[in-house]
């Protein structure tokens, strides 16, 4: 439900937040409070719930910047010109992954707000990450954006380990394959789609005393 510190476990994953206690461990490796930037170098990346795209950028050049941010060199003036070989090719395998290659000379102002989100998605992938978090990537959208940000979604988690944060339950039983429950801050309940829609405990969080289930 709302509030129950999704939004923040993401913001703690990714070098957004600080935690006030505890360690956050990736592969093995201690990241506790790193800085967004040093996280994303990790392997992990992020999207968010408000779409953060360049909309005066073509597709391509969005992808683009996402994927000159992970080069060691990326902010130096004199570059080789592999290095600029490199980062066309992420670019372009990003916008293929995401379903946008048709449209990699187009403006990101002139997308639907659904390829929008696809979009960001595919700037996600251009920083090559091995680790995906997604913050209610469906908010706003009409059922048939959705439904194609859901089909991606279903495919990325096939070459991807993932988080989603998701409040439409469809979207979120057609994709994943553990489910964990949040309320007031700390997990209710995780494990096997069914094991967990079916938990008497997570029935009354979110359903109060009714019959009706997930």
């Amino acid at each position: 439900p709302n509030g129950a510190g999704k939004s923040t476990m993401v913001n703690l994953l990714s070098g957004h937040l600080k935690p006030s206690a505890g360690q956050i461990l990736f592969h093995g490796r201690d990241m506790t409070g790193l800085a967004p930037n040093r996280v994303s170098h990790l392997g992990i990346g992020r999207s968010f719930q408000r779409t953060n795209i360049f909309p005066s950028f073509t597709c391509l050049e969005n992808c683009w910047l996402a994927a000159q941010s992970r080069l060691k060199n990326s902010f130096r003036f004199f570059r080789r010109c592999e290095a600029y070989a490199e980062v066309r090719e992420r670019a372009e395998q990003a916008l293929e992954l995401c379903g946008l290659a048709r449209h990699r000379d187009t403006l990101a102002d002139a997308l639907s707000y659904g390829e929008q989100r696809q979009l960001e998605i595919g700037m996600v992938l251009a920083t090559e990450p091995s680790f995906l978090l997604f913050d209610e990537p469906m908010a706003g959208m009409g059922k048939d954006e959705s439904a194609r940000v859901v089909e991606l979604l279903a495919r990325l988690s096939k070459q991807y380990a993932m988080v989603l944060v998701e409040h439409d339950m469809d979207a979120v039983f057609s994709i994943a394959h553990r489910l964990t429950v949040m309320v007031n801050g700390e997990m209710l309940a995780s494990g096997p789609l069914d094991q967990v829609r079916n938990d008497p405990a997570v029935q009354q969080a979110y359903l109060g005393d009714g019959e009706e289930q997930f």
